[in-house]
């Protein structure tokens, strides 16, 4: 029985998600770290932190910048804001540094210092990156080797532009003092590695930095002398006299003294490298076969500092997988990588692809490789070995004690790897494969890097890169759309933007066009390099017919993600065989499974095979395979609907289809928690049902999702799952299906304030229960039009048909739902002002939910017995109904009426002058009540802590 009460959890049914909440007060223990180079973001216990809008990370970091020291109040609000920054920026400052002390806790807090604020540590080391970075850079002096250590440390904090996701003139200023900061430290790196020799090191970084800054005489200084390090001097000599030719062009000067010195040594030196001789070359014979990495690179961070991991642990030998779809990034991840540390390999690189996926399906024996590897190394053909296991062997040997590093790229399985790894402990090497490797990691101890899609900002970095900021910012709006498209696949990406370059004029409003109309036919260039499709068939056709009708029962399958059990029943396999199944495709990076189990597919991925389904599926595999997975929904959500409010009257759901197996669930947090996770499933699975005329199975969907959707507040859903409910219903032969979906929109309705929709459907509901003589649909229409009532304001006719809901609840016999009732009338006759009567008829209700351990009731009765006592004057008997309200639901997890009981318990803490406790209640209430989406309750709990400063 839903009652009427506005706080009844099972009346509730704004729009809201789960929110976890706490104190904001972290324990000191926990390691804070704020990054400031690259986009801005914090990791609190090595996770990261939601830093909300991005006003609200600009005040995050014009704080960070000067960690430790106070910022004025003054001056952060014009870092954030502006110059001009409007009136109510000071109070909106405050909202903002209120969530961000909740965000970070742990040994990093906000605190309000004379004057202004502070971004303050509890322990020795560094807040951000930035001040880690400055630190590194302090303690450079002295020993070249050890500062090279030092400022290599230092720059591979950096992940990007810095401030990234923050906007305004402050954070431009910002932006540009501190890559000034960083290329200043970049050039006093390069000083010390060129003293130290390290040139041939530097020739590719030193190209492009002289590219860029061709006038930078510093830079010129450096390549010249890198250039004759590595034993290319006249080279050297000739980058003097395109220098020198373009300053007295464009600047009309000659070149300083300091590379006219530089020069006039060259002129006079040998010829030969620092270090070697005229009859010996050692460069000769150190291969540097890295390709050049795709640019731009943008993003993974994280991915990033785990090669730094992997690199740094001298325990084993370094191999590192990276396996990820066809498309992902994954040579564009480790050549970026590979080049990047190249420095620190100076016996040379290896790379080879091993053409594990290629479009003419010719893999590359290992053998092959290893004898391209010996060929790189120097070995002329008398002394090469005949039989591949001596080749194997000399490999070995020749790179046992040397820093080299191997990029393997493109392998097709462990086999085509295990020959490639060095013997020793000294070489480092980087895989990478569609493939997960299993064996690579079980019996190598590989360190294993799944990669997946780009985040938004890496997204939309990497294709106005790609684009050009001139055109990305002609057409923003565009530009995200197209990142939303591509759903952060960089080869998607790229294809966009390179299709922009090869038809010019090309509009990106357009494109965005074609590509929400046919996805996978824009991303189809014709060459499989660039070709999402032809990336992606190649994966395909390496399946086995079993795992390919699995892949194409998934991408047609209700999402987002499936359980095992869905999954089971979704391909009719038992559990043990499905779960093999999609371990198969899991390892060819087809699908990916998250820390809760389930199994998930990129949307593009599942375009591709959902095309693949209807081309290679028959139709009788594929309907039944929907019908069982649509059953298994129904089946599962019944059971779990029953589990959590048993006192509703239950429907008779048909048996399952064969192969269907539901989900056991033991008891209501149990069922609760199953709807958390695949409530967006069930819902997927209803539109299912109606798109292939099931209508007896959209209703009743509608129906075992319908107490859960009020739990949780989940509004919209509602709306949506009954209006397809009441269309279907309109087929079905039982008239209370239809009187049944009224009252749930009409209910619906009035939640959201929409009074005349509301009216409009509790009417008709009434008007046809009526009718049919039934007296149960009356009593919850009832219950339903006295919410709407209220909502309109006119409690007085709430009452009366709260009333007449208890008299028909009498009539039926069903003790909990009189109770609903009797609460009802209570709620309203306080609302009314008649205290007596209000907690005569709630002490009733409380006592009937006792009786029958209805721990949802009980929380709705005690809720409305706090009303009676604050609005009475007994404020601390408020206070102990509201908090036993409030444990009540917070053991439940109904989200909807912990913020109620949040939001009431304010009062009679504020009542009694308890300032701190009623601010901290209300704090909370209005937290969740954002997070729900419900405006109207978020601003009045917004003016009474205003008013609670106020008279503070």
């Amino acid at each position: 029985m839903i009652t009427g009460r506005r706080r009844d959890p099972l009346s509730a049914q704004h729009l809201a998600g789960r929110c976890d909440r706490g104190s904001g007060e972290g324990a000191l223990g926990v390691a804070v770290v704020v990054r400031l180079l690259g986009e801005v973001s914090a990791e609190v216990d090595g996770r990261p932190v939601d830093l909300g809008t991005p006003r609200q990370r600009c005040v995050l970091a014009a704080l960070a910048v000067d960690a430790g020291r106070v910022v004025p109040v003054d001056r952060l609000i014009e870092r954030v804001s502006g110059a001009d920054a409007a009136p109510r920026s000071r109070a909106t400052l405050q909202s903002y540094l209120s969530r961000l002390r909740r965000a970070l806790g742990g040994s990093v807090t906000i605190v309000r210092r004379s004057g202004g604020y502070a971004l303050v540590s509890g322990t020795a080391e560094p807040v951000t990156d930035l001040h880690r970075f400055r630190d590194l850079c302090a303690r450079a002096r002295g020993d070249d080797a050890e500062a090279v250590r030092r400022w290599t440390e230092a720059l591979a904090l950096w992940q990007g532009q810095p401030l990234t996701g923050v906007d305004g003139e402050w954070a431009d200023a910002e932006r540009d003092r501190l890559s000034q900061e960083r290329q200043a430290v970049e050039h006093d790196l390069a000083d010390a590695l060129l003293r130290l020799g390290k040139g041939s090191q530097l020739l590719g970084e030193l190209s492009a930095r002289s590219a860029r800054q061709p006038l930078d005489e510093r830079v010129a200084g450096q390549y010249m002398l890198a250039l004759h390090q590595a034993g290319r001097t006249i080279d050297a000599l000739r980058l003097y006299r395109q220098v020198r030719a373009r300053l007295v062009d464009e600047l009309g000067t000659e070149p300083g003294a300091a590379l006219q010195d530089l020069h006039q040594q060259l002129l006079t030196a040998d010829s030969t490298p620092a270090g070697g001789s005229p009859s010996t070359t050692p460069e000769a014979a150190v291969p540097r076969q890295l390709p050049m990495p795709p640019a731009p690179f943008v993003g993974r961070r994280d991915e990033l500092s785990a090669l730094d991991t992997a690199l740094d642990d001298s325990s084993t030998v370094a191999v590192t997988a990276i396996v990820g779809s066809g498309g992902i990034g994954k040579s564009w991840l480790a050549l970026h990588w590979a080049h990047r540390h190249a420095h620190r390999f100076p016996d040379g690189q290896l790379h080879v692809d091993l053409r594990g996926f290629s479009a003419d399906g010719e893999v590359l024996h290992p053998a092959a490789a290893v004898r391209g590897f010996l060929d790189a190394l120097g070995i002329e053909p008398g002394r090469m070995p005949v039989e591949p296991h001596a080749q194997a062997a000399l490999f070995r040997s020749l790179v046992a004690d040397k820093r080299m590093l191997l990029v393997l790229d493109n392998a097709a399985d462990t086999a085509q790897v295990i020959p490639l790894l060095p013997g020793g402990r000294s070489c480092a090497v980087l895989v990478t494969s569609r493939n997960r490797l299993p064996g690579l990691v079980t019996a190598h101890g590989a360190r294993h890097l799944v990669l997946d899609v780009l985040g938004g900002v890496a997204s939309h970095d990497l294709l106005v890169a790609r684009l050009g900021a001139a055109q990305a910012e002609a057409e923003g709006d565009a530009v995200e759309e197209l990142v939303r498209l591509c759903g952060g696949y960089p080869l998607a990406l790229s294809i966009i933007a390179g299709r922009v370059h090869t038809r010019p004029g090309t509009s990106l409003s357009a494109l965005a066009a074609e590509l929400r109309e046919s996805l996978l036919d824009v991303l189809d260039e014709g060459d499989p390099v660039a070709s999402l499709p032809a990336v992606l068939s190649l994966s395909y056709t390496a399946l086995t017919a079993e795992q390919a009708t699995v892949f194409g029962l998934l991408a047609i399958a209700p999402r987002p993600g499936i359980s095992l059990p869905a999954a089971a029943s979704l391909t009719g396999l038992p559990h043990a065989r499905t779960r093999s199944v999609l371990r198969g495709l899991e390892q060819a990076s087809l699908i990916t499974q998250d820390a809760s189990g389930r199994y998930g597919m990129h949307d593009l991925i599942r375009h591709y095979a959902a095309d693949a389904a209807h081309r290679d599926l028959a139709a009788d595999v594929r309907e039944p395979a929907l019908r069982r997975v649509v059953d298994f929904y129904l089946h599962t959500a019944h059971t779990a609907e029953r589990l959590v409010y048993p006192h509703r009257v239950d429907i008779v759901v048909d048996p399952p289809a064969p192969g269907c197996s539901p989900q056991p669930l033991p008891d209501a947090a149990a069922a609760m928690s199953w709807f958390d996770a695949e409530r967006r499933c069930v819902l997927a699975a209803q539109h299912t049902a109606a798109a292939r005329g099931w209508r007896k199975a959209v209703w009743q969907l509608a129906w075992t999702l319908s107490i859960y959707h009020q739990l949780r507040g989940h509004h919209h859903d509602q709306i949506r799952t009954w209006q397809a409910a009441l269309v279907a219903s309109e087929h079905l032969p039982d008239p209370a299906a239809t009187v049944l979906g009224h009252r749930q929109l009409g209910l619906v309705h009035a939640e959201l304030g929409r009074r005349e929709q509301a009216l409009d459907h509790l009417l008709r509901a009434l008007a046809l229960a009526e009718q049919q003589h039934d007296e149960t649909a009356q009593a919850h229409t009832h219950t339903a039009l006295a919410r709407a009532y209220e909502q309109q304001g006119d409690d007085r006719r709430a009452l009366e048909h709260s009333v007449r809901a208890l008299e028909l609840c009498r009539v039926l016999g069903d003790p909990v739902w009189e109770a609903g009732a009797l609460n009802g009338v209570g709620w309203f006759a306080a609302r009314l002002g008649e205290h007596e009567r209000a907690r005569a008829q709630c002490l009733a209700a409380l006592a009937i939910y006792r009786a029958h351990d209805d721990p949802s009731g009980e929380a709705g009765a005690l809720d409305t017995l706090g009303y009676i006592a604050h609005h009475a004057g007994d404020h601390a008997q408020a206070v102990d109904h509201y908090r036993q309200s409030l444990a009540l639901q917070r053991q439940l997890i109904y989200d909807y009426g912990i913020a109620e009981a949040l939001a009431g318990l304010g009062a009679p803490h504020a009542a009694l002058g308890q300032h701190d406790e009623a601010r901290a209640v209300w704090q909370e209430a209005l937290e969740i009540y954002r997070q729900q989406g419900r405006a109207e309750e978020a601003q009045r709990v917004q003016r009474q802590l205003d008013a609670l400063d106020r008279v503070e």
